[in-house]
């Protein structure tokens, strides 16, 4: 190895290693703000309106993610042209993904608006009129202000593709600690407004990236600032080639998570998505440290890639491979002390099964175990299967739960067959690493 490449991954590894312990810090408050906010929401909307609030947020999410994989995109194709020192498609690409967003998400605002007015959510969700009769008010009102933050969160794509991960939580957090104050005013106020809980949800990130914005490009990377002048349709081709991939992937995953909730709400009754959404968010506090630790992988595999450093690379992996070991201790710990954890945390009102806790660490060691890949995967480039197993889980999803909670009708039922169909994927992503890493990886392999 020369002394050039040495020092690149000296520089990579010490520039990830800061991210990931500033990640730490900004994370560890983030997750205190999760864990506040999830019992304050709880006692301010009582039980029936707390899970009406969480499924409709999974339904938002879908807007959130409409960027046709142009964010994701825009992370590759950065960190790609500043391993290369080209500052002109770096450019391009950031004012390009800029103004596309603004293309895409405007028409899908007016249309999910009309949508809202047109369809009967109270049916569709199995919401009672009498208890949320502005139903149709808090959609449109919440759909306005995830579009308009759809915009601008691509600044925390920016950072990403910078490697800077650190910087793209220390955004999100704060949205999370303004959602957690404006949560506190509306519980102090004793109104229990559904209204008002999704306005603080949805405008809080918003305001953030709206700070954000002129920081960002204004004052400390003006050189890459987003302009009309530089938006370049050959540049957006390029993102839509990669991109198209990544959307797909997003909105596979979506409808999984999404589908769940809706699922639940449908099956069985809007007040049991909130033990289910309770337990998942127990152990997605796992998912926000592997998260912390494992994000910065992907930029900087991509960098390491651009600069054909393999052994760089399969360094990396087999860190990663302690580390899934290390969630899995913890995902068993958690189990194993989740009763008083969630009395603790809640209180009585809701009852959580431990067989539900059990399948939910399970659920969570297998998709963990599975992106521990797709980091790597994403960074390459290489998505093609990683897109055919998360639609085929996607497709699969709904027909197998319908039979399952037919055989057995119990929220654990959706859980057992999210497990189930996952697992492929989880299989591919480790094979087409190992195959990509070694060399040998041709075909459907490699793309």
């Amino acid at each position: 190895m020369n002394l050039q490449r040495l020092l690149g991954q000296d520089k990579r590894t010490a520039l990830m290693r800061k991210n990931i312990f500033f990640s730490f810090l900004i994370k560890g408050w983030s997750g205190v703000v999760t864990l506040l906010l999830v019992p304050l929401t709880l006692h301010c909307l009582g039980e029936y309106k707390n899970g009406i609030w969480l499924t409709i947020s999974s339904m938002l999410i879908w807007i959130d993610n409409l960027d046709i994989g142009l964010g994701n995109g825009l992370r590759n194709k950065l960190a790609t042209y500043l391993a290369q020192d080209d500052m002109k498609k770096a450019r391009e690409t950031v004012s390009s993904t800029f103004f596309m967003l603004a293309i895409i998400i405007l028409p899908v605002m007016f249309l999910s608006i009309a949508a809202v007015e047109l369809f009967d959510l109270h049916t569709f969700l199995n919401v009672d009129a009498s208890v949320i009769p502005n139903l149709g008010d808090i959609m449109a009102v919440s759909i306005i202000f995830v579009s308009t933050t759809f915009i601008f969160k691509f600044i925390g794509n920016f950072y990403l593709g910078l490697q800077l991960p650190a910087v793209n939580n220390l955004l999100v957090t704060i949205g999370h600690t303004l959602q957690l104050v404006g949560t506190w005013f509306v519980y102090m106020s004793g109104s229990g407004s559904l209204l008002l809980i999704a306005m603080v949800n949805t405008a809080s990130p918003l305001l953030t990236y709206l700070i954000a914005y002129p920081i960002t490009f204004y004052c400390r990377y003006p050189q890459l600032r987003p302009s009309f002048g530089t938006f370049n349709k050959h540049a957006v081709r390029s993102l839509f080639t990669i991109g198209l991939k990544f959307f797909v992937l997003q909105i596979a995953g979506i409808l999984l998570f999404m589908s769940s909730n809706i699922l639940i709400s449908k099956l069985f009754n809007p007040s049991l998505v909130t033990p289910y959404q309770i337990s998942y968010r127990y152990f997605s506090i796992v998912m926000m440290v592997f998260t912390i630790i494992s994000a910065p992988y992907w930029s900087a595999t991509t960098d390491a890639y651009a600069r054909n450093d393999m052994e760089w690379i399969c360094q990396a992996r087999r860190r990663m491979d302690k580390i899934v070991l290390c969630i899995a201790a913890i995902l068993a710990m958690m189990v194993a002390v989740s009763k008083p954890v969630y009395a603790l945390w809640v209180g009585s009102d809701v009852e959580i099964p431990l067989s539900l806790s059990l399948l939910m660490g399970v659920y969570m060691l297998e998709i963990l175990a599975s992106l521990s890949y797709s980091y790597y995967l994403n960074g390459m480039g290489a998505l093609t299967l990683q897109l055919l197993m998360t639609v085929g889980a996607a497709v699969l999803f709904i027909p197998l739960t319908y039979l399952f909670v037919h055989i057995r009708p119990h929220i654990t039922s959706v859980l057992a067959v999210m497990i189930l169909v996952n697992l492929p994927g989880l299989i591919v992503n480790r094979l087409q690493f190992y195959k990509i890493t070694r060399k040998n990886a041709t075909g459907i392999w490699r793309s």
